[in-house]
């Protein structure tokens, strides 16, 4: 069975809502990157200008130069062994080794949850990269699912931070712990995690200030924060998300490593991959700093926040190849 029919059979059962939404939210990757890629196979013969050229589509797309120089070096090694010689059969080799670099598991990218009691999730990352929003769209989702949430407004330092994660929270009719800006962020988590216990709620979700002109202070903030949470609750936080922005491609590679020198980071939240035509950063991410993309925003509604699913983004992404091959086996 090629790799275009077991990824078809893994599709069959997938919810079809969903799939709408990665086809809807990678729609400009999906034209810009595969597209060019397709007029590349389209060529008579395979050389190394197809190769070099494939390196500059890969890179423009954000897939990061590392994982452009890997996913090249695999297909000239796959091509040699099974003597491709027509580059309209290097699709499916492609899509393959694009698909072995992505989590594909969903126990791989699920969000961690306390079984026995309050879970607590813990969100950083620079300001404008949706942070705040994220966690007003999850408020909503749990919510939604009958779950008693409670925000932290952790972010005192950013003017307006704390009204803007009030107005999420009167969205998704969940209680904001909040205290002045410019208070000590881990004595408002403190009071989160207080306020949580008491209220009986099933999830905390806290924000946290997100400069990183002084990365000392950064590192000390987020240390001093995770202490008070782990004696609070020696088991968390269960997820400490780190929200990067799809539009912002490399330099979210920067902000990923720059927070992970300052926190253990558990996952990414990858925000505005619809609003981008380089949606190859998730490849980038995946492969380059093995921590898995969690959830991905696709939209600005509130359930367009999404679960990563591997299987989800590859069908999206080459889905003109897929229609191609169905096509071509009808």
């Amino acid at each position: 069975m090629s790799f275009f029919s077991r990824l078809k059979e893994k599709m069959t059962g997938k919810k079809s809502s969903v799939t709408q939404k990665f086809v809807s939210g990678l729609g400009k990757t999906s034209s810009s990157f595969v597209g060019a890629i397709t007029d590349l196979f389209s060529r008579s013969r395979i050389d190394e200008e197809l190769y070099e050229e494939l390196e500059e589509i890969l890179i423009g797309a954000d897939v990061g130069v590392q994982t452009t120089m890997e996913l090249t070096d695999r297909l000239r090694r796959e091509v040699k062994e099974r003597k491709i010689k027509d580059p309209a059969e290097l699709k499916p080799v492609l899509m393959e080794l694009v698909g072995e670099m992505l989590p594909t598991a969903p126990e791989a990218t699920r969000l961690r949850e306390n079984p026995d009691g309050l879970t607590v999730f813990l969100f950083v990352g620079v300001n404008g990269v949706g942070k705040t929003t994220t966690i007003g769209k999850l408020a909503h989702r749990y919510k939604n699912e009958g779950k008693k949430v409670v925000l932290a407004a952790g972010d005192t330092f950013r003017a307006g931070a704390i009204e803007q994660l009030e107005t999420w929270g009167q969205r998704a009719g969940v209680d904001v712990i909040k205290h002045q800006a410019g208070a000590d962020p881990a004595a408002v988590i403190y009071d989160g995690i207080q306020a949580a216990r008491a209220r009986k709620a099933d999830i905390l979700l806290c924000d946290t200030a997100g400069r990183l002109q002084n990365k000392v202070n950064l590192m000390e903030e987020l240390k001093k924060v995770h202490r008070v949470i782990r004696r609070e609750l020696p088991d968390a936080p269960h997820e400490t998300l780190l929200v990067l922005d799809a539009t912002t491609g490399q330099n979210a590679m920067v902000q990923a490593k720059q927070f992970g020198e300052a926190t253990e980071v558990t996952g990414i939240v990858l925000t505005k991959l619809d609003g981008t035509a380089k949606g190859g950063i998730v490849i980038a991410i995946s492969r380059e700093l093995g921590i898995p993309v969690k959830l991905v925003g696709l939209g600005e509604k509130p359930d367009d926040l999404q679960n990563f699913d591997g299987e989800q983004f590859l069908h999206a992404l080459f889905k003109d190849w897929l229609e191609e091959e169905e096509t071509a086996a009808n």
